[in-house]
């Protein structure tokens, strides 16, 4: 098994910006919201720092943290 390469680190002499790590995503209970594969929902429960519970109409999904696709409205 290979390990992931390690993130590169800035240099504080390097003439470029260093990268900006995006904010983690927070939502409450109620908040609508979007997913890349299962469209609009809106969240019903939070387990904080876990995962959401996001009713997407059709189907209630367990949607776990970091939630890289999904974003809110």
């Amino acid at each position: 098994m290979t390990k992931p390469p390690a993130p590169k680190r800035h240099l504080p002499t390097s003439p470029f910006k260093a990268p900006v790590a995006p904010a983690p995503k927070h939502f409450a209970v109620g908040d609508q919201v979007t997913h890349d594969m299962y469209g609009l929902g809106r969240v019903v429960g939070i387990e904080e720092g876990i995962a959401a519970h996001v009713d997407f109409g059709s189907a209630q999904m367990r949607i776990l943290s970091p939630y890289n696709k999904m974003t809110k409205l």
